[in-house]
C-alpha cells in the first residue's frame, strides 16, 4: 500500500482524520480523502468513484455514520457496493451512532482540544462510558462543551488529541484497528 484513500460522508470526518492519521501510518503512505455531501451522496456515488480510482497500490476505507439505521445493514450495503466496484478488499467502517460518539469516548481529548475545563471529569458518567449507544452524540457534545463544539472546527481540533487506544467506543476501536492492520500489511509487503 502506497496510498490510502478514505471515502467519507462529510467534511468533519476528514478534519478529524487529518489530525490523527499521521500517528497510524508510515510516512511513505500517501493519504487522500474523497468527501461526499452526506450519506446519500456517498452511497449514490461510491461504486462510480471506486471504479474510477486507478492507482494500483491504493487501499480504501469507507467511513459512514450509523445514524438511526441498522449498523449491520448499513455495512452490508456498503460492502456490496465495494464488491460491485471490483474493490472487495475495501475496508468499511461504521461510526456508531455518529462521529461525535468517538469524541464523547475521549472527553480528555475534547477538554484539551476545545479548552473547556471540567469536561474530562464527566467521563465516568454512564452515558459517556459507552457513547456508541447515544443516538444524539452531536447534541450531547455541544451541550457538554457549553456550545464550543462546532462540527468541522471541533473535529479538526479534537482529532490530534484522540487516544488511539481508547476502547470506550467500540466503533472507534474497530476503525483504528482496521487502519493499523492496513499499515502493518503495507509494512510486510514493502
Amino acid at each position: 500500500m502506497r496510498e490510502l484513500v478514505f471515502f467519507l460522508e462529510e467534511l468533519s470526518a476528514r478534519a478529524m482524520l487529518e489530525g490523527l492519521i499521521h500517528r497510524l501510518l508510515p510516512t511513505d503512505v500517501t493519504v487522500r480523502y474523497v468527501v461526499f455531501k452526506g450519506r446519500q451522496d456517498l452511497e449514490r456515488q461510491l461504486v462510480f468513484r471506486l471504479r474510477g480510482y486507478q492507482a494500483p497500490d491504493a487501499r480504501f476505507i469507507v467511513l459512514r455514520d450509523k445514524d438511526s439505521a441498522n449498523c449491520h445493514a448499513v455495512k452490508a450495503g456498503l460492502v456490496a457496493k465495494c464488491r460491485e466496484a471490483n474493490r472487495p478488499d475495501a475496508l468499511v467502517r461504521i461510526a456508531c451512532h455518529e462521529l461525535e460518539s468517538w469524541y464523547l469516548a475521549d472527553l480528555a481529548a475534547v477538554e484539551q482540544a476545545l479548552g473547556v475545563s471540567g469536561v474530562a471529569a464527566s467521563q465516568n458518567k454512564r452515558k459517556y462510558r459507552s457513547p456508541d449507544e447515544l443516538a444524539n452524540a452531536a447534541e450531547e457534545l455541544v451541550k457538554i462543551t457549553r456550545l464550543r463544539y462546532q462540527k468541522v472546527g471541533g473535529s479538526r481540533a479534537i482529532g490530534p488529541h484522540l487516544d488511539l487506544d481508547n476502547q470506550r467506543s467500540r466503533s472507534f476501536a474497530v476503525f483504528i484497528a482496521g487502519i493499523r492492520k492496513l499499515a502493518a500489511d503495507a509494512g510486510r509487503n514493502a
